[in-house]
């Protein structure tokens, strides 16, 4: 599909067709944390893990187990306002996500679908699919995100050729390339997949 990723955007995490997500670096991570930046290096807001508390980020340091625990993260707009929640419940080995609004009222799931082979990732609102991520080549960082009709509209990479290089000089990033405006629910599922791809896949490739 082709995309149109240079159409104008809001300036907003919900309206913006390309979003680069920047894992900050630290020299010990005891809790994950994100920045989130349009394609010309614009932040348009962050993804912030909390609820972490000292046993926990000492359990992270030490030990490889804090990734089977619960985490919770919100998703924060560049006032800092929190838009959206996410909760990754405790696991064994398939990951799931639980999307919230700020209130905590439910938007829908993020569950993951196998254990081997291409990772896939179903999206659901109440019973209802809405869609899901599919991981193409896992180490190349090529997920294609679709709607519930099987339409890809969203595609998750490592490169974009439209990013501004010059404000992002690490590694540490990958791309959201959103190709239309979408309607609610999928929007908020599309913004969540972000997180849900770096904490299910990135984090615990060593499982």
């Amino acid at each position: 599909m082709t995309s149109n990723s240079r159409r104008a955007g809001g300036g907003t995490l919900f309206t913006e067709p390309v979003l680069v997500v920047h894992q900050k670096a630290r020299l010990v991570e005891t809790a994950n944390e994100f920045g989130v930046f349009d394609r010309h290096g614009r932040p348009l807001g962050a993804v912030v893990e909390v609820g972490q508390s000292f046993f926990r980020k000492l359990l992270r340091v030490l030990t490889k187990y804090d990734k089977y625990l619960t985490h919770k993260f919100e998703v924060r707009d560049v006032g800092g306002s929190v838009v959206l929640k996410v909760t990754r419940p405790a696991k064994m080995l398939k990951s799931r996500f639980v999307v919230t609004r700020a209130d905590g009222t439910p938007i829908g799931e993020v569950i993951q679908e196998n254990v081997f082979g291409r990772i896939r990732f179903a999206f659901v609102a109440g019973e209802r699919p809405l869609g899901g991520i599919d991981a193409e080549n896992w180490r190349a960082w090529n997920f294609s995100i679709t709607d519930s009709s099987g339409t890809e509209v969203a595609r998750v990479t490592k490169t974009f050729a439209g990013v501004l290089k010059e404000a992002f000089t690490t590694a540490d990033n990958y791309v959201v390339e959103v190709y239309r405006q979408l309607a609610e629910p999928l929007a908020s599922m599309v913004v969540a997949s972000a997180l849900t791809i770096d904490t299910a896949l990135k984090q615990d490739e060593t499982d």
